[in-house]
């Protein structure tokens, strides 16, 4: 029995023997290497290494829902109204011998019903390329924030202030760093669709005949010729930063139909150019002695044919677009343009780290072109515009991304004419919004 014993062992342990020295000379199979995201913390976080580059990718977007109350002046008008927006953005970022190349996409979906639509009672649904722009050194070329801003500074405030605050435009820059915190850029700008206002019809009076003539650009409008030329001179710090810029708009008028009123017969004028320019200074200063992220924020503004920098084109506006045009046509069909200052600011004070509460306010005011006592455009729009808001907001992040906020704004508006028999008007209405706001 045991020799039988060991005999089996004895044949078990050859055969073991044999089968390891079969599996040795098999070629043995390698396992893929695994490839692991790397994060990439040079730009911040959120960014992570695209696997086998060395570019650096953020993606991000936001969710934002709105509601709103505005003080109605008549029936046909909508009081309440819902906005629901999206937002998805990506951001790619890689070193360079030659400096920074970033490319940056922001797309923005949202609906509005009631008081946020452009109709009373209709529905505005849009969805949109907010930025796409592609850096590389000092150039940016593709649509991004206008270089006539100190950045977006009144970001905080929910309907926001008139300020200059353009929206993003189509822009070629180029920036100049000098060190130390200065710069300066050169930026052509596309001008019309920033939404600045085009020129408006008028009647008047003609000089030689003393008659009263109609001028109208028959709703046409002139093609561009040049785009705006944007100049800044910009200090950085860590205290916060300071700007001031310059820009030069061009106005040009078609060809204009100019007869007596009620004569069909009209002669033609050749279509005018003019330049409208405008000039601000604005500046942001962190308050850490207040609390921790406080910040106070001035921009004060001047323009002359270029009103789109003083906000005034389309928020906010109640006469249309054609009493914020940026010029007028005079009797003789020449360019006559519309003047105007703005002054807005505000405050941004943590209570706690999770709550924070915003105040802010700004004054405008606008003198038309070719107003006078005669005149059609001041009997029916006014010789000047004056405005003021102030508003206030509360906003409470419980968690990091999640921002749910209350705001309260009062905005009063004048018209001022210079005929003796017409009376200024003056218009105020309160606004109110409730936001939920998701970030990621």
């Amino acid at each position: 029995m045991k020799l039988v014993k060991s005999l089996l062992l004895g044949s078990a342990a050859g055969l073991a023997a044999v089968a390891g020295a079969q599996a040795a000379d098999l070629p043995v199979r390698k396992a893929a290497p695994v490839e692991y995201v790397r994060v990439c913390s040079t730009y911040g976080a959120g960014f992570f290494y695209i696997p086998g580059t060395e570019t650096c990718l953020r993606v991000g977007g936001r969710v934002r829902a709105d509601y709103v109350y505005n003080e109605p002046d008549d029936r046909t008008d909508d009081a309440i109204g819902f906005r629901a927006r999206g937002r998805i953005q990506v951001d790619a970022r890689t070193a360079t011998a030659y400096g920074l190349l970033r490319a940056f996409v922001r797309m923005e979906l949202f609906r509005d019903t009631g008081a946020f639509a452009d109709i009373p009672g209709g529905v505005t649904a849009r969805s949109d390329i907010e930025q796409a722009f592609v850096q590389f050194g000092g150039l940016t070329a593709g649509r991004a924030l206008t270089f006539f801003d100190n950045g977006d500074i009144d970001a905080q405030t929910f309907r926001g202030v008139r300020w200059s605050d353009q929206p993003n435009v189509n822009l070629l820059a180029y920036t100049f760093s000098f060190g130390n915190g200065f710069s300066a850029t050169l930026s052509l700008e596309e001008g019309r669709y920033a939404g600045r206002g085009e020129l408006a019809g008028n009647i008047g009076v003609d000089e030689e005949t003393g008659l009263p003539v109609i001028v109208t650009d028959n709703g046409l409008v002139a093609g561009q010729r040049t785009p705006d030329v944007v100049a800044n001179v910009r200090y950085a710090g860590t205290w916060g930063s300071a700007q001031i810029s310059g820009a030069l708009h061009q106005i040009r008028a078609v060809a204009l139909a100019v007869g007596e009123v009620g004569d069909p017969v009209t002669t033609t004028v050749l279509g005018d150019t003019e330049y409208g320019f405008a000039v601000t200074g604005q500046f942001n200063v962190n308050l850490p002695m207040l609390g921790a992220g406080d910040t106070v924020w001035l921009a004060a503004t001047y323009a002359d044919g270029a009103t789109g920098y003083l906000g005034f084109y389309s928020v906010g506006n109640p006469f249309g677009n054609a009493a914020f045009a940026e010029a007028i046509y005079d009797a003789d069909g020449e360019i006559d343009t519309t003047s105007g200052w703005s002054i807005a600011g505000g405050l941004r004070h943590y209570w706690t780290p999770e709550i924070r509460q915003n105040i802010f306010g700004s004054y405008a005011k606008l003198e038309f072109g070719g107003a006078g006592g005669v005149d059609f455009f001041d009997a029916n729009f006014g010789e000047d515009f004056t405005e003021w808001q102030v508003g206030t907001n509360l906003l409470w992040s419980p968690v990091s991304g999640l921002t749910l906020g209350a705001e309260v704004q009062y905005i009063n508006q004048e018209t001022g004419f210079a005929d003796p028999d017409l009376d200024d008007t003056e218009t105020d209405f309160w606004t109110a919004r409730l936001r939920v706001q998701r970030d990621f």
